[in-house]
């Protein structure tokens, strides 16, 4: 599969499931709430339970959030690292958390992915994995899970395993939600 069906497939609001640096995804157009629905269907998610964006580069992040809290933080990026930030963007209520205001960002460490995030804009991703099982770690354990639910499988091995990081910087000091790879201590 090319990027090229990626970004079409995304455009007629389907699910697309993607590699990154960390696990295997699956995307969709973060302002369609019908693809967004589907990607909660799809994994069994819970609606309350807030879906980040990723984005293709810092640039791309800063149009959409304000970055400005996360100081030297950003340093990790590409990386995994998703930063809890203020959207300066209108944020549809199924993307992010709408009651406190906040969205999780990221840039991935995965050139094909940020090649399909150059094209499409962010995109709402989260885990390819039914809510509670184990995370897909390639585009063939994806389709073992979500077969023809999914339009487009971009071909690709995690080599990260590990989800990403989470800290949130809307608050006085950076606070970390989820522990992962990238190890936040006191010097950031």
């Amino acid at each position: 599969m090319s990027i090229r069906e990626a970004v079409d497939a995304i455009r007629r609001g389907e699910v697309v499931g993607v590699p990154t640096d960390t696990v295997y995804g699956l995307a969709v157009d973060p302002w369609n709430e019908v693809a967004v629905g589907r990607l909660f269907e799809l994994k069994g998610r819970p609606r309350h339970k807030p879906v980040g964006l990723l984005a293709a580069d810092a640039s791309q992040a800063a149009e959409i959030a304000d970055l400005s809290a996360a100081g030297d933080l950003l340093r990790h990026w590409p990386g995994a690292l998703t930063l809890v930030v203020r959207p300066t963007v209108v944020i549809p209520n199924w993307v992010g958390d709408a009651a406190l205001g906040t969205v999780g960002i990221r840039v991935p460490d995965h050139d094909l992915l940020r090649r399909l995030l150059a094209e499409t804009g962010p995109l709402a991703v989260t885990s390819a994995n039914r809510s509670g099982m184990p995370e897909a770690r390639d585009d063939e354990e994806a389709k073992a899970m979500f077969g023809e639910f999914v339009a487009v499988y971009l071909p690709g091995r995690c080599p990260g395993g590990t989800a990403s990081t989470v800290v949130d910087v809307t608050g006085p000091e950076p606070k970390v939600l989820r522990a992962g790879p990238v190890v936040i201590g006191e010097d950031g």
